[in-house]
């Protein structure tokens, strides 16, 4: 019996231990998920006014006015940025971005000749690489999103669609609804689809009809703010990403924490239970001596 003690209280001071450790994860992760809702909200506010000078452009200028708004002849070939995190412990966070992911691509199998993922994260990279279809992992550009990481990949998207090597280009990300809600999906970047920017940026539908005067002239407007837009858009995608991250490792922190409260509350029970037998038991083997006396 006293053997069953020091198991149960082996097992309660490993419990104690993994109790601090969840509890400070949870803090930490509370903590960074103030910080990602912060930069989240202000980058709204700037993604917000910038699609409403892309609509005002785009409303005014055919398709064919940038090459990043230029569909190719044919779509055969596609590229998806799949966006994880890098560590585990944040539920099913990654798992239900890898299956939608898994489904999008068994969906769209036969629409297209040719696709290929790229990865920001680590988690999504591992699941892949695999099965063949990496184009390129960016590392490290998840824990502490930048708008220069989110430059430097748009770079490569950029140049990657106008080189011909891809028709399409989408971003797969986690949407951040609050901390026991992401939502995955996909959205096509590139080409760019002025119509979808229009509805985006809820302007009036009399925006159309305007006849506007540039200043500098429209080539230069499109040639600086097109490729401004899809950096953007990738680094709001991280931003979404982070904040889904830190909030899916919150709720799982917490509730790793209530579980491991209730056991150690089971094995306190049952060690209390076991050091009453035992002391039951000794006094049963002192009363029956004396007796035997």
């Amino acid at each position: 019996m006293a053997k069953g003690i020091r198991e149960y209280n082996n097992k309660l001071a490993s419990l104690s231990n993994t109790l601090k450790m969840t509890k400070t994860m949870k803090m930490v992760s509370a903590s960074k998920l103030r910080k990602a809702q912060n930069a989240q909200r202000s980058s709204q506010a700037y993604a917000d006014r910038l699609n409403q000078i892309i609509a005002r452009l785009a409303a005014s200028v055919d398709a064919g006015a940038h090459p990043l708004m230029t569909p190719h002849e044919r779509s055969d070939k596609a590229l998806v940025l799949v966006y994880t995190s890098d560590k585990g412990l944040c539920g099913a966070f990654n798992n239900s971005m890898i299956r939608h992911v898994e489904q999008w691509l068994t969906m769209h199998r036969d629409d297209y000749s040719k696709i290929d993922l790229s990865f920001c994260g680590r988690r999504g990279f591992m699941h892949f690489v695999r099965r063949g279809l990496l184009n390129k992992n960016y590392e490290g550009v998840t824990a502490s999103p930048s708008f220069a990481d989110a430059a430097m990949i748009g770079d490569d998207l950029i140049e990657a669609y106008l080189s011909g090597r891809y028709d399409e280009i989408y971003l797969a990300y986690n949407v951040f609804h609050s901390p026991l809600s992401q939502e995955p999906t996909f959205r096509k970047i590139l080409p760019i689809q002025p119509a979808e920017i229009a509805g985006a940026s809820q302007l009036p539908t009399t925006t159309a009809a305007l006849d506007y005067i540039f200043e500098p002239p429209q080539e230069e407007l499109l040639k600086a703010l097109i490729p401004r837009t899809v950096k953007f858009k990738i680094y709001y995608a991280l931003l979404e990403n982070a904040a889904g991250e830190h909030g899916a490792r919150m709720t799982s922190m917490d509730n790793a924490t209530t579980n491991c409260e209730k056991m150690i509350d089971h094995y306190t029970l049952m060690r209390n239970r076991a050091r009453q037998a035992a002391i039951t038991t000794e006094l049963i083997e002192i009363i029956s001596g004396a007796e035997a006396l």
